[in-house]
């Protein structure tokens, strides 16, 4: 029996395929295919399939919402393990809420939103999925995972199901103990405050006007492309560069925000990291400050 024959007798022919093309699974619409592409249904399954796969020496990738992931355009050589559908239930204990690492964000604040439980309105436009979020340690508009995370329940490297408290996730700017470890998110309980659900719905409202009026939401992105460096913010210096509207092939330096590439329709990933990288040198040459991507990227070099 081969791996792929292996791996529908674990979770059953709907829920793998080969040769999945990724661009179907990034917001920004760009990578080649995966050599296997694995939907579990829960942390049990995603064991058995770790199991199957160490055990052929094949490689793996976790991917959520894809939406601050950049795949190579020549593919990901082994499986990647999709945490989506099957992980996004959504359960209200008080002014707590316990959230499947799929869940996208803004399903997420909606239910936060329509219980009356405020403190998640910063998450509500963001582009991802929660497991994402709280890998990335994700933040807006003065809101971060970390001001709200009271605990998340992961697979750990010995393929244990453990829950981890908000003290031993070592979050910080856009980053998280999972950046270190190779845990699995599975779900993770957030800790808000009562309020009018007609006020956070005013608030989340006005948030999505900033973000229409200030983001190029028409253009597939990872949203902010860079992290902030200490003292500056990316955007400005890309701007201050000259480089706004920059092009690179289908990739280009919004004009409407600086801190953002765009797949202005045939973007490669390629044509997105050779802009990555000429935004970063020029930045450099001009202000002697290092941009470094918020986006991750993965598969064959």
């Amino acid at each position: 029996m081969n791996i792929f024959e292996t791996l529908v007798d674990l979770v059953g022919k709907d829920a793998v395929a080969e040769n999945e093309p990724m661009k179907n699974h990034t917001s920004f619409k760009t990578g080649g295919c995966a050599d296997y592409f694995i939907s579990p249904k829960d942390g049990q399954s995603i064991v058995k399939i770790i199991n199957a796969l160490n055990k052929n020496n094949i490689q793996y990738y976790v991917f959520g919402n894809g939406s601050n992931m950049l795949v190579s355009d020549r593919g990901i050589e082994g499986a990647v393990i999709y945490i989506g559908e099957n992980f996004s239930d959504i359960e209200i204990e008080g002014t707590k809420i316990i959230i499947g690492a799929g869940t996208i964000l803004s399903s997420a604040a909606s239910a936060a939103q329509k219980a009356g439980l405020s403190g998640f309105e910063f998450a509500s436009g963001i582009p991802g999925s929660f497991g994402g979020a709280v890998f990335m340690n994700a933040g807006a508009y003065g809101g971060e995972m970390k001001d709200i995370i009271e605990w998340v329940n992961v697979i750990d490297d010995e393929l244990k199901e453990r829950k981890l408290y908000k003290h031993e996730l070592d979050m910080g700017y856009r980053s998280s103990i999972f950046q270190k470890k190779s845990y699995i998110i599975l779900n993770g309980c957030i800790s808000l405050e009562r309020d009018s659900p007609d006020v956070i719905l005013s608030r989340m409202n006005e948030l999505g006007l900033k973000r229409r009026e200030k983001q190029p939401l028409n253009y597939p992105s990872a949203g902010s492309t860079f992290k902030r460096p200490e003292g500056y913010f990316a955007g400005k210096l890309i701007e201050e560069s000259g480089l706004k509207g920059k092009s690179i092939g289908g990739a280009q330096v919004s004009e409407k925000h600086a801190g953002f590439i765009v797949n202005t329709g045939a973007a490669t990933t390629d044509d997105i990291l050779e802009l990555i990288k000429y935004c970063q040198n020029k930045v450099y040459e001009k202000f002697g400050v290092k941009i470094e991507p918020e986006v991750r990227f993965v598969g064959r070099k």
